[in-house]
Parts: C-alpha cells; structure tokens; sequence
C-alpha cells in the first residue's frame, strides 16, 4: 500500500457503515500516516481555542475525536476535562492508549450529540466535519447543541470549503445572532500533500 492509501480511500466513503469500517481499518496506521505529511491542525484548533477559553479545567467535548490526536494537542496546551466520542471502536481504543481523556464514547453517525452537552463549555471538532469525515448535518447539530456561551471550535479543510454549504451555516447562523465568530483563519492542514484548513472559533449567543 502507498502513503495515501487510506486519505485517498476515505474521500470515497459513501454510507455510514462504510466510514465507520473505514476508520476502524485505518486506526492502527492513522497515526503514523498523517504525521508523514505533517498534520498540524490539532495543534491549531488546540491554539485557537486556548485564545478564547481561559479556564483549562472546563470541561471540553471532542467530537470524532478517532486516535485522539485532538486530545492529545489539547492536553499540551493545558486543558484538563476532555471527553470524547467516536463512530469507530478502533480509533476509539487507540484514544484510550493515551490517556488524555476522561471518558470516550462510541456514538452514532444520525445522533452524535444524543447525549446532553449542557456540561461543556466547548465543542472541538478537529479535521472531524466534512469531506472523508462527519456529514454537514454534524456542523448544524453542533451549533444547535452547544449551551450558551460556549465555544465551537471547528476545523474545515480544502476539500470541505470546496463546498460552500459549509461556510453558509457559518453565516446564516451568525446573521441570525445564533453565533458570534470569535477566529476564522485558513492554514496548513497536511502541508506534505499541500492540503490547508480553516480554523473557526464560534461562540453561541
């Protein structure tokens, strides 16, 4: 297999049950395959929201958070009170070999966020929404389900800004006074294969 076997096959998941399988296949290399081109956006998102959350013992929500590289990024950067949640078991059991989590949990593609939120004073969505990952629907249900005053922070990659349905939530919902846009900034995602990303930091009203 080449170094792109599993970015490359991932983009071409179709159903739920596929992407679950996907990832589960993929877990044990994921790891060792993004850090050859460089993977850089947990460190980002794990930056911007340290910018605008200055109690690093809140408790913090990562959503397909896979072999916890996000929580890894965000336990450098001092945060504390990490819970994360996942469509693959496989990912899952690489997350727990870190031991950064306090509590990680399977969840359903249709109902990521079936359990409460109201805890958390942050959602963190790391390269977890869009193209080869969590369908739109994930964006819209997290903004929903984020209590007052908490932050969404959320990486969008190139392949995922390639449609505009993504940045449109963003805005309808910040037209509508439902979100305040604390950072948007674009950077590299997988400098290696030339990939970038967008950082959003959004605050519900």
């Amino acid at each position: 297999m080449n170094n792109h076997t599993y970015i490359d096959k991932i983009y071409q998941v179709d159903s739920d049950a596929e992407m679950r399988e996907a990832y589960d296949q993929w877990a044990d290399n994921y790891d060792t395959e993004l850090s050859q081109h460089q993977y850089c956006t947990p460190k980002r998102v794990a930056d911007a929201l340290a910018r605008h959350l200055s109690d690093f013992q809140a408790p913090l929500l990562d959503f397909a958070c896979g072999t916890g590289l996000s929580g890894q990024a965000l336990k450098h950067q001092g945060f504390t009170c990490i819970d994360g949640i996942d469509l693959s078991p496989n990912m899952l059991a690489q997350a727990r070999k870190k031991a950064v989590y306090r509590s990680l949990k399977v969840c359903e593609p249709q109902s990521p966020f079936a359990s409460s939120t109201d805890d958390y004073r942050a959602i963190v969505a790391t390269g977890a929404i869009g193209a080869g990952a969590a369908p739109i629907e994930c964006l819209s249900d997290a903004i929903d389900h984020l209590p007052s005053g908490a932050l969404l922070c959320v990486s969008l990659n190139d392949h995922t800004l390639e449609d505009p349905r993504y940045e449109s939530i963003i805005e309808a919902a910040t037209k509508a006074g439902i979100i305040h846009v604390l950072e948007d900034q674009y950077g590299d995602h997988l400098p290696n294969i030339g990939l970038g990303a967008k950082v959003f930091v959004l605050q519900k009203q």
